[in-house]
Formats: C-alpha cells, sequence, structure tokens
C-alpha cells in the first residue's frame, strides 16, 4: 500500500459522484464534482498549495516570508493550512461577512487577520480589502501577494479538476456548471476543454448583484459567490452561457441538495444546484451534466441552515422548503444572461471529442 506524505498530498483527486434524487422528473443525468474533500475543506486547497508551491519553486519567497491575502473565507482557510505546514507567517484581509466558524479556524492555524470594515456603496469589501493588501505589502519586507484574483497559476490549479472530471465519467460531458468569484474554477475547467478539443459547454453561475459579467452592483449574503469586481482571470470567450442565482435560490439549493441527496455544501453549490435546474429549458434531453460544488456546508450551519438567518434576511423562509414537498418549489427567477454560443450538443464525434473546433 502507498503511503502519501503529509497533509497537502491530499489536495486534489476528489470524488465524482452520479446524483439520482436531486432532480426527480428530468431526463438529464447529473454528477457532482465534491471539492469539499480536500482536506480543507474546498476547491480553494488546490489554489492555495499550487501558488505557493510554484512561487517557493521560482524563489519569488522563502521560509522567512511573510503571505499576505485577501479573502472572504475559503481561500482564507487554504492558504492558512499550505502555510501551517510549511512554517509561513500569514496575514488573511477580510471583512464583516466572514463567518464565525471560517475565523476560529484561521486563529487555530495561527493566522494573524485584518479586518477591513468600510464597504463601498453598494455594500461590498473586495475594492477596501485589496487595497488594505497593497498597504501591507509596502510596510512588510520579505511579503508576497499570492493574489488570487489575477494570479494565472489559479485557474492553472483547476485544469487538473477538469482533468480528473473527464477521467471519472464514461466520456466527457455535456455541461460543466460552476460558481464564479476569482473565476479560476471555470476558467480552468475551460481550458482543459478547449485545449482537448471536447464537445463540453461551459455554464458560469453567478449571483445576483455580481458584476463579474456586467450587471449592476447590489448587496449580496453569500460570501464566496459573485464579486465586486470584474475578474482579471475570465476571458468571456471560453464561456458559453451564464446564469445569475440570487441569494434566496442560494439557500433553497443548499437546503434541497441536502434533503435529497445527503450532501452538506455550501452557498455556491446551492447556486450551482438551481442553475442547473433552470437550464434544462435549454438544453437537450438526457444531456450529461457535472456540477463543482466547492465547499462544505458546516461553515455555513448559522447562516445557510439556521432558519432565524433566513428568516431574517428574506422575511420568511417557506415551510416547503423546510419539509420538501414532492413537487417542484419554485425559485425566484432572475434574469438570464446568453452569451450568443450555442447551447446543443452534437454527439457524433463520439467520445472523446468533437466536431467543432473553439480555439
Amino acid at each position: 500500500m502507498r503511503i502519501e506524505t503529509g497533509l497537502l498530498s491530499t489536495i486534489g483527486k476528489t470524488p465524482l459522484v452520479l446524483l439520482k434524487k436531486l432532480y426527480p422528473g428530468l431526463s438529464s443525468t447529473f454528477y457532482a464534482k465534491l471539492e469539499m474533500f480536500n482536506p480543507g475543506g474546498s476547491s480553494k486547497d488546490r489554489t492555495a498549495w499550487f501558488m505557493l508551491s510554484n512561487a517557493m519553486d521560482e524563489g519569488k519567497l522563502t521560509q522567512n516570508s511573510t503571505i499576505i491575502e485577501s479573502s472572504s473565507g475559503n481561500m482564507a482557510i487554504g492558504l492558512a493550512q499550505v502555510c501551517r505546514y510549511l512554517g509561513l507567517h500569514l496575514i488573511v484581509v477580510t471583512d464583516p461577512k466572514i463567518n464565525r466558524r471560517t475565523l476560529d479556524l484561521l486563529r487555530v492555524y495561527g493566522t494573524q487577520i485584518e479586518r477591513v470594515t468600510k464597504a463601498d456603496s453598494s455594500g461590498n469589501y473586495l475594492n477596501n480589502r485589496l487595497e488594505r493588501v497593497r498597504q501591507l505589502l509596502d510596510t512588510i519586507s520579505d511579503s508576497y501577494w499570492p493574489n488570487q484574483y489575477s494570479n494565472e497559476l489559479n485557474p492553472a490549479a483547476h485544469y487538473e479538476t477538469m482533468k480528473e472530471i473527464v477521467n471519472s465519467c464514461p466520456e466527457p460531458p455535456d455541461y460543466i456548471l460552476a460558481a464564479t468569484s476569482t473565476c479560476g474554477t471555470i476558467m480552468g475547467c475551460a481550458r482543459y476543454v478547449r485545449e482537448h478539443h471536447l464537445k463540453t459547454k461551459i455554464v458560469a453561475v453567478d449571483a445576483v448583484g455580481s458584476v463579474i459579467f456586467g450587471s449592476s452592483k447590489c448587496r449580496r449574503l453569500i460570501p464566496g459567490h459573485g464579486a465586486g469586481k470584474i475578474s482579471d482571470l475570465l476571458d468571456e470567450s471560453f464561456i458559453d452561457h451564464v446564469l445569475h442565482v440570487s441569494d434566496k435560490e442560494c439557500v433553497i439549493g443548499c437546503r434541497r441538495l441536502l434533503q435529497r441527496e445527503a450532501i452538506l455544501a455550501g452557498g455556491s453549490a446551492g447556486a450551482v444546484v438551481m442553475a442547473a435546474e433552470k437550464l434544462q429549458a435549454i438544453i437537450p434531453h438526457d444531456s450529461n451534466c457535472v456540477m463543482i460544488f466547492s465547499d462544505s456546508g458546516e461553515r455555513y450551519l448559522e447562516t445557510i441552515f439556521n432558519d432565524k438567518w433566513v428568516e431574517n434576511q428574506f422575511d420568511r423562509i417557506d415551510e416547503s422548503v423546510k419539509k420538501e414537498p414532492e413537487t417542484s418549489i419554485e425559485p425566484d427567477m432572475t434574469p438570464v444572461l446568453v452569451s450568443g454560443h450555442d447551447l446543443s450538443i452534437d454527439h457524433s464525434a463520439g467520445k472523446n471529442g468533437s466536431t467543432k473546433n473553439y480555439s
């Protein structure tokens, strides 16, 4: 039996599971890539390890370096475990949206926490967090910013995610759905699809109130899903379709996923669940859809899975959402932004490719 060396060797190689109970009555086949099985509980473990290990290999940081990053949650924890293992000092710049469980975890790892408390006019903190990162870089010698928002190693880490998905499926999926924030996950998957000339269509799931795909900025409640600035990593030519999902829909999707499949996943997974259902109205029957669930729901026990919090945010939570009816719950219908790409699938090319060239 092969024995791996250290915790970081367990990053990646997450399971892909068939979902048989989530969408009763729909003809498509649905799979979920469970990124919560990474040791830090999210897909950001891949990004954190890939960025820091490459920076060390290139001599951009040393054992005495201080790592500084802006994060509202998962990236912070991914970096915290990597920095703890490597013996590096970490400063995370965050804001009031970070949940208490994440803060507790960061403190256990020995992370220094800087909190930005001033929001912009739309209630977002990202730009002010980034400004604080720059201030710290100017004042702390031998400091290094991985910069998940602009670092090409972010999507490069998720090139492997798509490779794992393709290797696990009977054939390359027709559709991949992933939530967007830094856009590292979706761009890494999209580049794998393009370079291997696969038929797979890339569906981005964004938050209502996020500006990533040109929508108006407004207050958002679910961290790690959507963004207050357009991603430097995004190339829209790789994206075939965009669906926007509201905060309330995220809650419904998370609870539906738990009730029907016993999967406790985070807010962005709830968004992907609802987006996949919406997508069925505009794609062929019997399609194969893979959804990427970015993190665990354990860090959302005081919010998404707390009835009192939900009632405070949305006036009330439908009893149907709590008890799960036999019929489908109608979510808030939110705008759909279509990129103009053809979403139909040509199966004539067989298992490993497509007649259409995306390059």
